[in-house]
């Protein structure tokens, strides 16, 4: 197979898009949740992994977290893998990490990126699903409980649990 032939065969293979978030709680469990500003609803910290230029899941889901709430910390373990499709897009793998327990300190050097975020707020278990609809509600929650029992990655199919 020459180059040529190679690099069309790639073109022609099926996308898939990447994202990549970190679950951060306050010592009372409550879950930190950010407001973007271009889309609806809130979100965990994280974004788009920037596969093209080499860019691994953790490695993206820890430069989000930087860059839109100013937290650079040493990621915890993958908690969740959702598999998410699409209507007019390409599915979407999102993968959420452990950002741990966050102390007052580190709650208080939170700086919001203001070009994309307008706010962030620590929100009761209870109340998750009122801030995050659908999959990316589910997608959390089965990521809080993975935290909670000390259990490994769970495979979710648009935030439901799999195998």
């Amino acid at each position: 197979m020459t180059t040529l032939d190679y690099a069309t065969y790639i073109a022609s293979l099926p996308r898939v898009l990447a994202g990549a978030a970190v679950l951060f709680r306050d010592p009372e469990g409550r879950v930190l949740l950010v407001d973007p500003n271009y889309r609806e609803g809130w979100a965990l910290p994280g974004g788009t992994v920037e596969s093209d230029d080499g860019e691994t899941p953790r490695q993206g889901a820890r430069r989000e977290t930087a860059e839109e709430i100013g937290l650079d910390v040493e990621l915890g373990r993958l908690l969740a893998v959702d598999w998410v499709p699409g209507a007019g897009r390409p599915p979407v793998v999102a993968y959420v990490y452990d950002g741990g327990v966050l102390s007052e300190d580190d709650l208080g050097s939170i700086r919001l990126q203001e070009e994309e975020l307008l706010s962030w707020r620590l929100v009761p278990r209870a109340d998750l699903l009122a801030h995050l609809p659908g999959a990316l509600g589910r997608r959390v929650l089965a990521a809080l409980d993975a935290v909670n029992s000390g259990a490994g990655t769970v495979e979710l199919e648009n935030g439901y649990r799999v195998g």
